[in-house]
């Protein structure tokens, strides 16, 4: 007698066939989540319930995962849980979208409150592209290149130094220095090996340590250049939220806890977390906040200048626009002055050895001596 497979309590046919599909297992994307914010925002605007909108948005997505998750959360409030306790059981929702929500249902204007989720969703997702677009194409550069020189040195280079051997030519100097390059590379080349994986693993275990990541992001914000591009983005992040969060009627207490989980350096999250307990003591958010080493300093000066006339959502604000202008100078000037910095660099070693291979041409014609 044959034994039936025992189905799991609660999964469905569909369930057990989405979960065979790969991209199941894929986490939703902060685009994803921004585009169902958007479309629950229109939804309950249209006079639509939550629940008719949560429905809506599960059968419109194609992230498998984010199907799932819409119907838990659906689930959830049919069970009696309020709408930011469902998001709050998922990691997927940051923390600034669980207080924002929380607002909404307090005040009764939960539509226009998920649709500020989703607009600083969108906002934090267009300063990390403009961050690394800037980066991407000096990246790009360089790999290519130093892929096109070691081609030719552990291939060309041998081939053409069998070459020269078989002829009794002299090699030029330039000639000869690579090909010494060459064969020290083919010979060290495992260890060049290893050394780069176990550096690799070495560093990726320092950075997942929470004092490690807090040493390596305090470190990148006074790396010349990039440390400014790093400190304007998280000024403009921590001031649009924070003006965002004030601004929906949550405290700053909670504020600075949201604040605190969405940044992704651990150093500038340290500092909120310090500037969350000194304001718990009584002190005010400007002299919470340093002066040096985290944000810019113009926040400081004008969180005070807020805090004096009741309107520091308004201020902050106004310092997210101020600082976003400044952030996309930045990286213009870092693009204009990476970009030609590679371009000579790589430029040298592919002439190097691009005219060291002509040199050895010649020499094997009989052109050169």
């Amino acid at each position: 007698m044959s034994v039936q497979p025992v189905a799991q309590p609660g999964l469905t046919v569909e369930d057990v066939m989405a979960r065979i599909n790969p991209w199941y297992w894929l986490p939703p994307r902060a685009v994803d989540i921004e585009l169902s914010l958007k479309q629950i925002g229109i939804t309950l605007r249209s006079g639509l319930t939550l629940l008719s909108a949560l429905k809506t948005v599960a059968e419109q997505t194609q992230v498998m995962r984010l199907q799932r998750t819409w119907r838990i959360v659906s689930d959830r409030i049919q069970g009696g849980a309020s709408f930011h306790q469902a998001l709050s059981e998922h990691r997927c929702f940051p923390p600034l979208v669980v207080q924002l929500v929380r607002v909404g249902e307090e005040t009764g204007s939960l539509d226009v409150v998920v649709e500020r989720a989703a607009s600083s969703m969108e906002h934090r997702r267009l300063l990390q592209m403009q961050i690394l677009t800037a980066l991407t194409y000096p990246a790009i550069v360089l790999v290519a290149s130093i892929g096109v020189t070691a081609f030719m040195l552990l291939k060309v280079i041998p081939q053409l130094k069998k070459f020269l051997s078989a002829l009794g030519r002299k090699l030029p100097p330039t000639t000869q220095a690579l090909i010494d390059i060459s064969t020290w590379l083919q010979v060290n080349g495992l260890y060049i090996i290893c050394g780069l994986f176990a550096t690799i693993a070495v560093a990726y275990l320092i950075y997942a340590s929470p004092v490690g990541r807090a040493w390596v992001d305090r470190r990148m914000l006074r790396v010349p250049l990039v440390g400014k591009v790093l400190r304007l983005a998280g000024t403009a992040s921590f001031s649009n939220a924070m003006g965002l969060l004030l601004r929906s009627g949550i405290t700053l207490l909670d504020a600075l806890r949201a604040v605190e989980q969405l940044h992704r350096n651990r150093h500038l999250a340290g500092v909120v977390a310090t500037a969350r307990e000194q304001v718990l003591r009584g002190d005010s958010l400007a002299r919470s906040l340093p002066m040096r080493g985290a944000y810019m300093p113009l926040l400081n000066r004008m969180v005070a200048v807020g805090e004096e006339g009741g309107t520091l959502d308004d201020v902050l604000h106004e310092v997210s626009q101020f600082h976003e202008a400044q952030l996309q100078i930045a990286i213009r000037r870092l693009s204009s002055l990476v970009e030609p910095a590679i371009i000579v660099f790589v430029g040298g070693i592919v002439g190097f050895v691009y005219i060291s291979f002509f040199l050895a041409l010649f020499a094997a014609g009989g052109a050169s001596r």
